[in-house]
């Protein structure tokens, strides 16, 4: 027969705490590219957003590159194979330091395109598994990729990917970086005539206006 203790209040005990779960305002998806999106996080000149490995999985579900069902699998994954975990946030980070020098001299320099070249086959030789069209719950479509054995290793693949596409379609010289000084965030311009100058009107945009607002006002 099934029985259910009762306590009174004094003697409930107190429920545990949650787990600290990163959330969506803590990145920005602004740069119009997921690999640029990616470069974004590194914190070049603030803070690093990929602080531990369930920060990067909530980018990548946040992202849209992992759906729910895939997220909690690899949070459940980490916490049986920590040392997994740590590797795959060690090499995510080494793959965003190598698409940072991408998306700022790889335009210039035939060199740094070759290295981020070996960087992006590196990641795709190493990851079986299986490239599928999922439809979302929105309606709308995206690749997804599910590995083959070890499961840290696909993390990267919709990013590297996201890398490719631009060199194959020729996209690096409508990267760019902030115009503000502040700010180390790239973007693709997507603009008609190639004039976008800030990562986000809404903050970097701003201060530029609004520091314009005060020069004009100190002008005699």
């Amino acid at each position: 027969m099934l029985t259910t203790a009762t306590h009174t209040s004094s003697e409930m005990p107190a429920p545990a705490a949650a787990p600290a779960r990163t959330t969506r305002s803590q990145f920005a998806f602004v740069a119009e590219r997921l690999w640029l999106d990616f470069v974004n996080t590194d914190g070049a000149q603030g803070a690093e957003a990929l602080v531990d490995f369930d920060a990067l999985v909530a980018w990548l579900e946040q992202a849209i590159s992992l759906d729910a069902e895939r997220a909690q699998t690899m949070r459940r994954r980490a916490i049986q194979q920590p040392s997994g975990a740590t590797a795959a946030l060690v090499d995510a980070r080494r793959v965003r330091a190598s698409l940072r020098g991408l998306a700022e001299r790889g335009a210039q320099s035939p060199q740094v395109r070759l290295e981020t070249l070996a960087e992006i086959n590196r990641v795709l030789g190493r990851s079986a598994g299986t490239r599928r069209l999922e439809m979302r719950l929105d309606g709308t479509f995206a690749r997804s990729f599910v590995p083959v054995g070890d499961a840290f290793a696909g993390l990267m693949i919709p990013v590297v990917e996201s890398a490719a596409d631009a060199l194959i379609l020729g996209e690096l010289a409508r990267v760019r970086r902030c115009a503000d000084p502040r700010c180390a965030r790239v973007f693709y311009d997507n603009t008609k005539n190639a004039a976008r100058r800030w990562c986000d009107m809404a903050t970097c945009g701003n201060r530029a206006k609004a520091a314009r607002h005060r020069a004009r006002l100190k002008a005699p």
